[in-house]
């Protein structure tokens, strides 16, 4: 036998668990968004119920096995090495493919990508063997089984509708009957609802997704459909006495208990539905060598698959391995994180810092909606309106009890993510249809919160431009493994070996580059300032003390960065420049979080008086301006610099370097007057000020009489003159901040008594 295919079955195992790794990374946010946007439990609960669910979710995927073998076309068409050629090229696409998603925190489908990717590699194929006979592209139906790719594409798709629907009316019924405030509507429906939920999850995980499980027996199965309305009633009457009574008598949030459950039910789902996307092609390459193997004198390509088309039982422990890898995954992944992290953003009750901008489509679809939502509004009758105004009306602060901490949104809503997610996926699986559960579980959680009101005008437009960008990002994975998947397809049928083990190590290589960008961007994430995590330590305790560290904290950062890009630009250093740019991109965007965070700042403040709010918005306005001077300076000298246009002349540098000087010397003299607090130093302050902008009065004038002597061109004179302009920017807003910061020294600690204009 040639020995390229058990090198080929290998590398297939060895991207399985990279397979495992990535995917779990991308889809984690599938079963744990909801618990963990709405803090059911701690991390090491969600963590810990979620790898029961995944562990449990892998032994009921065996049916989904088959998908990968010949969901999407014929194998008793091609011969063993174009199987294999097949597997190997998906598994490439697959791992590169998740990987560059998660590396940038955007959900993807698994699902769409596996099922495209077969696709693309057996369409491939299926040409070539055409071109290589009499057949013509009419016949490609005899290789690709049309008919079920079309099913499992238009259930992906169809699912998108479906799922975003569904969790818009359940979530707009459930908010009817609990409204925001639902902990005193919990003693009375808590119980029902809880049977409900639990009910509907065992139907649906258990009962439906039955027949795919590994270790089931047949009569066990067959006792279970004879006998399944009696199980759902005995579940629904035992599980809403048994949470009434836990409510009831140990007061107990039963919403926790239906979140947890539903985390448990939803990674399940996703390891029952989603294993086939990670191992399922590795294990068709496997029962392909093995059918090969039986008979060592036939040629690879010869042999016919006609042996995948028959239904296998994948081992149980092989199944257990692989949720082994996923749930040590789901403890270690830092890429997960990012993935979650952009799902419970988009679908949070509160409104703050948007990561997404704004299009001319979502600006269009909100205010289409708008129209049509005041439409609707003046049909209905005015009882009506009242009625559902009352249910709908939110303490807009979520909070979590006897904690400070705010939630994303509350537990009615992730205990409804859960459920219909958990249901929709269990019902795919029990079709043997390879839903997305990532299009499920993202649309429920968008409808839901849609329906809760959290698209309000303030974020509407933001939220559905993310939506519409992990959406797009969905018909991008579908159509890059697709086309990419039959382009390695296409080098390694007609390169032949030499050009397959190029490719798996072009793969390695990538993966490997990929890897080390994505640590170095969590380094960088990790070595900045926390802004978030400082607000919210805000109170009026303390507030003097963190805007002070913050002044000190950005001011010191603009000093070493004036300095440091000015010597840049002498000594034309384009590499210096770079990373000067980078750490000025970080100062922007540390400043800006401040900002944004005024509203819970101000907030949190209490029963202070409105003074002390008065000064630390003025304080961060001017630190926000400071910081657009700095980039105002740092952007145009990296281009001028990157252009390879001519650097400053010997007189404009000597005149620089004296500007330098007094104003590093102007802001750490500030620095240390706002450490010890001795504000009688302002009039020392202001000299130093007068003296600099004299010092770049004069550089202006000089850099005029070299324009009329012909001593300097445009672009040089373009530059050297904005970056005197926003240095003496720098100097006032800095002088203006340090007076700010001044009088909201002096009002806290009571030397003043009233808001007055900075001086």
């Amino acid at each position: 036998m040639d020995y390229i295919y058990l090198i080929i079955l290998t590398f297939l195992f060895i991207l399985a668990i990279f397979d495992l790794i990535v995917g779990v990374s991308n889809d984690a946010g599938n079963f744990l968004n909801a618990a963990i946007g709405s803090k059911a439990a701690p991390m090491r609960v969600i963590l810990l119920v979620a790898i029961l669910g995944i562990l449990a979710g892998t032994t009921f995927s065996s049916g989904m096995m088959e998908i990968a073998r010949s969901g999407v076309f014929y194998p008793g068409q091609f011969h063993f090495s174009e199987m294999m050629t097949i597997f190997l090229a998906v598994m490439i696409t697959d791992i590169l493919l998740l990987n560059t998603f998660t590396s940038i925190g955007l959900p993807t489908s698994t699902t769409v990508s596996i099922v495209f990717e077969l696709l693309g590699a057996s369409v491939m194929v299926a040409i070539i063997k055409i071109s290589n006979s009499d057949q013509t592209m009419n016949d490609i139906g005899t290789y690709i089984n049309s008919g079920k790719s079309l099913a499992i594409i238009s259930g992906i798709l169809l699912s998108v509708v479906i799922a975003f629907t569904i969790g818009t009316i359940v979530q707009f019924v459930s908010r009817l009957l609990f409204t925001f405030n639902y902990r005193s509507k919990l003693k009375y429906l808590g119980g029902l609802w809880g049977g409900f939920a639990i009910t509907f999850i065992i139907y649906f995980m258990i009962i439906k997704g039955v027949r795919g499980a590994s270790f089931m027996s047949q009569d066990f199965i067959e006792y279970i459909e004879q006998h399944t309305f009696m199980i759902l009633s005995l579940s629904f009457v035992g599980f809403s006495l048994i949470f009434q009574f836990l409510i009831m008598v140990f007061r107990v949030n039963i919403l926790k208990v239906i979140v947890l459950l539903g985390t448990f039910s939803v990674a399940m789902a996703f390891a029952g539905n989603d294993l086939v996307n990670f191992i399922g092609v590795p294990l068709a390459g496997l029962e392909s060598f093995k059918t090969f193997a039986l008979d060592p004198a036939s040629d690879p390509d010869q042999f016919l698959m006609t042996s995948l088309t028959k239904p296998v039982v994948t081992p149980t422990y092989l199944l257990l391995l692989a949720g082994a890898v996923m749930s040590i995954t789901l403890i270690y992944s830092k890429r997960s994180r990012s993935v979650i992290a952009t799902a419970v953003n988009l679908s949070r009750q509160e409104e703050g810092e948007e990561r997404f901008g704004s299009t001319l489509l979502s600006r269009n679809l909100v205010r289409l909606s708008v129209n049509l939502g005041e439409k609707i509004d003046n049909a209905l009758p005015a009882k009506v309106k009242d009625f559902i105004s009352r249910r709908f009306e939110a303490d807009k602060k979520i909070k979590v009890p006897d904690k400070k901490e705010e939630t994303a949104f509350d537990l009615v809503r992730a205990s409804v993510n859960l459920v219909v997610a958990s249901i929709l996926i269990g019902f795919g699986t029990s079709l043997k249809l390879p839903l997305s559960t990532t299009y499920v579980s993202f649309m429920v959680a968008m409808g839901t919160s849609f329906a809760d009101g959290a698209w309000g005008r303030e974020s509407a437009v933001y939220r559905i431009t993310g939506v519409l960008s992990v959406i797009g990002g969905w018909f991008i994975t579908a159509l890059f493994a697709f086309g990419a998947t039959m382009i390695i397809t296409l080098v390694m049928l007609k390169g032949g070996v030499i050009s397959i083990i190029i490719l798996i190590l072009v793969a390695v290589f990538i993966l490997f580059r990929q890897q080390k960008v994505f640590q170095k961007r969590e380094a960088a994430k990790a070595s900045a300032i926390s802004i978030d995590d400082a607000t919210d330590t805000f109170d009026n305790t303390n507030v003097l003390q963190k805007c002070t560290d913050n002044v000190l904290d950005n001011l010191s950062t603009v000093s070493v960065l004036y300095d440091r890009l000015l010597q840049g630009l002498f000594e034309e250093d384009h590499k210096s420049l770079k990373e000067v740019q980078s750490e000025v991109d970080k100062l922007n965007i540390q400043t800006k979080k401040l900002k944004d965070n005024i509203n819970k700042v101000v907030g949190k403040l209490g029963e202070v008086p409105v003074e002390t709010g008065y000064y630390y918005v003025q304080a961060l306005d001017y630190l926000r301006e400071i910081a657009h001077c700095v980039n105002y300076i740092s952007e145009p000298v990296y281009v001028h610099i990157n252009n390879n246009h001519k650097g400053l002349l010997d007189e404009q540098k000597e005149e620089m370097t004296k500007i330098t000087i007094q104003t590093i010397e102007l802001i750490n003299y500030i620095l240390d007057t706002i450490r010890k607090a001795e504000y009688s130093r302002q009039e020392e302050i202001i000299k130093m000020q007068a003296t600099v902008l004299e010092t770049i009065d004069t550089a202006r004038k000089a850099q005029i009489k070299r324009i009329k002597g012909s001593e300097a061109g445009t672009k040089n004179s373009l530059l050297y003159f904005n970056i005197l302009a926003e240095t003496k920017n720098l100097h006032l807003f800095t002088v203006n901040l340090f007076k700010s910061h001044r009088d909201f020294v002096l009002f806290t600690s009571g030397k003043i008594q009233s808001v007055k204009p900075i001086i």
